[in-house]
């Protein structure tokens, strides 16, 4: 078991813990959650030794082993298969001593503890583990050094899951993982036979890898049994209970408080006034948990655009005069919500970089917009900006005509607030710092925001506030993320890049994660495959409501647009004085004409689709 009892801990002046304790038996799978800034990834280093508690105890079983990943793996000439399997060092001292060892009694003791190390499956149990981190075989034989920092980070957590350390400490796997190793890793973690302690904001890992939540609020720590739904739930009634029992002690208070103040200082009621003075002053305040404030993002809205935004036909596009993607016949309007979905090395950020004009197409033909504006999120932006600048200094440049108070409230519009708006880039989190890059990418308002794992450093909270930012965005949306919950809540359409190409993928976000996981699973003799559960009969129903109420919106739109264009075509002017913009205006009719099929046509799909859904309710 660990224990942690009663410690006290603070960093520059500020506590970070308070006479806070909990217990965490062995064996269990707890993620710790807590606003950013309050002492999670202190709280490891704690637990490690390497910081000394000023006051309480943490206390771990007796030869218990830590593990945890701290740094990546040094860009050595080593293979990455041989790097994880030197993470198990009493493994590697054997094997070596086995090599030199003469005495017989010694060379017995060694081959009996690597028998119960379980020694001679671990380049099996390696390879496994890093192909579940998206090395394939290939990758695994080439040395380290070969590889960017992001993977090597990938590596040293493959390390340390092949270690299997009695006490597990992960801080924000996820942050270097895509979709499919995050999926990996969150069904790795349920089956991992030991202690895991997991600092993650990413909700469905916290649901499915984890059986506790350990939550860090007013330097104190609560243990919640169940997962993070649960403890959502169990939270906000006590929030509600600890903010009815305030409102309650508030009027007493008050009431005490009004006594006092009119009758102190007349004779006859003076003892009295003295009894409810002291009273009050017995009385402890009940203090509410701090909500933690959904701090919003603000997208500006960009006008709107004949469909399509972006068409592509037979496109191919590649580095170097090699085609990485190939037969690509894509379509973007401006209401699309689109997932790309696909292993690590597929060509994800490759489709990205052309759709955002990074990348030039070598073959096919790709039409945008005249007016497309495109705004380009990636987490290695967040690494580029200034480190010795401030926020202000960032927002000036794309705005050098702009007062300083506007520039203030663009920055408070993604949670900046004055303290930051003056604080140099290198100090700020990697949350603040992501908010700052989202800021410059939506700063000019684009009609296709495309976004590259967003999340990575933001905490719940401001996850749920992306989400609802998405939601209201009258732009079009494309997103590459391993956080599930945000693509399951702002997708309405999944792309699957995959040999080489792109294309629509027919199933739901829950159909592809059981998809990779199969894939994972070792072969066996086929079973009866057992029917997935359909989903509650009231949630069909409201999801197809709301689908048609989104096709309706946009068939009302594209009717608008025909209408004007009709009346464009109407003028008689465009046939005598205007000659030369005729074929550009019968060009859009077409485009909003054919729109106008298609969008008809999913609304009519829609609404067949919603009638199944209330027979079924």
């Amino acid at each position: 078991m660990l224990r942690i009892d009663n410690i006290t801990f603070s960093i520059a002046g500020r506590t970070l813990f308070d006479g806070a304790s909990a217990r965490i038996p062995s064996g269990h799978k707890v993620g710790i959650v807590g606003r950013n800034g309050t002492g999670k990834t202190t709280l490891f280093r704690l637990i490690r030794g390497e910081l000394a508690l000023e006051g309480g105890t943490i206390t771990l079983p007796a030869r218990a082993r830590i593990g945890g990943v701290a740094q990546e793996a040094p860009a050595t000439r080593e293979s990455l298969l041989d790097t994880v399997l030197a993470a198990d060092t009493e493994r590697a001292a054997l094997m070596a001593e086995a090599d030199r060892a003469t005495d017989p009694a010694r060379i017995a003791e060694i081959q009996t503890r690597l028998a119960d190390i379980d020694a001679w499956s671990a380049e099996a149990r390696a390879a496994a583990i890093l192909k579940g981190l998206g090395f394939d075989e290939a990758a695994q034989a080439r040395p380290c050094a070969d590889f960017s920092g992001g993977w090597r980070m990938r590596v040293a957590l493959a390390g340390v899951l092949f270690s299997r350390p009695d006490l597990l400490l992960l801080d924000e796997p996820t942050n270097y993982l895509d979709l499919e190793g995050a999926l990996w890793l969150e069904s790795y973690i349920a089956r991992y036979p030991h202690t895991v302690l997991i600092i993650s904001h990413d909700r469905d890992l916290l649901n499915r890898a984890v059986g506790a939540i350990l939550h860090l609020e007013d330097r104190k720590l609560t243990l919640y049994s169940g997962p993070y739904d649960q403890f959502a739930r169990q939270r906000a009634e006590r929030l509600a209970q600890a903010q009815a029992e305030a409102k309650k002690q508030e009027a007493r208070r008050a009431h005490l408080q009004s006594y006092v103040d009119r009758f102190r200082y007349k004779a006859d009621k003076a003892k009295q006034a003295q009894s409810r003075l002291k009273a009050l002053a017995r009385m402890q305040p009940i203090t509410t948990p701090q909500e933690a404030a959904l701090r919003a993002f603000t997208f500006p809205s960009p006008e709107e655009l004949s469909p399509p935004i972006i068409h592509l036909e037979g496109g191919v596009t590649g580095y170097d005069g090699t085609p990485v993607l190939r037969r690509l016949n894509l379509r973007i309007d401006q209401d699309d919500r689109i997932a790309l979905l696909g292993r690590n090395g597929q060509g994800k950020s490759t489709l990205a970089k052309l759709l955002s004009d990074r990348l030039p197409l070598m073959e096919g033909r790709l039409t945008r917009s005249s007016k497309l504006r495109i705004g380009y999120f990636a987490q290695h932006q967040v690494d580029e900006l200034n480190a010795d600048e401030t926020p202000l200094a960032h927002i000036a440049r794309q705005r050098p005509d702009e007062p300083p108070a506007k520039l203030r409230a663009r920055l408070a519009g993604f949670g900046l607030g004055e303290a930051q708006a003056e604080m140099a880039v290198g100090d700020l989190s990697g949350g603040q710092k992501a908010r700052l890059s989202l800021l410059i990418a939506t700063i000019d308002a684009p009609h296709l925001l495309i976004l590259d794992e967003p999340t990575n450093h933001l905490d719940i909270e401001s996850r749920e506030a992306l989400v609802e930012a998405l939601t209201a965005y009258s732009g079009a949306v494309i997103l590459v993320s391993h956080d599930m919950h945000l693509l399951s809540l702002v997708a309405d359409r999944l792309w699957l890049v995959d040999g080489g190409t792109v294309k629509p993928y027919d199933g739901d976000l829950e159909s592809y994660r059981a998809l990779l996981l199969e894939r994972e699973r070792p072969t066996a003799p086929e079973k009866p495959a057992k029917p997935r559960p359909r989903r509650p009969a009231r949630e069909a129903l409201l999801a197809a409501r709301a689908e048609v109420r989104k096709c309706e919106q946009r068939v009302e739109k594209l009717q608008e647009m025909r209408e004007k264009l009709d009346a464009k075509l109407a003028d008689p002017t465009l046939y005598t004085e205007r000659k030369q913009d005729l074929p550009v205006w019968q060009k859009k009719h077409a485009e909003v004409m054919e729109a106008l099929e298609r969008a008809e046509t999913l609304w009519l799909e829609a609404l067949e689709r919603l009638e199944a859904a209330e027979v079924g309710a």
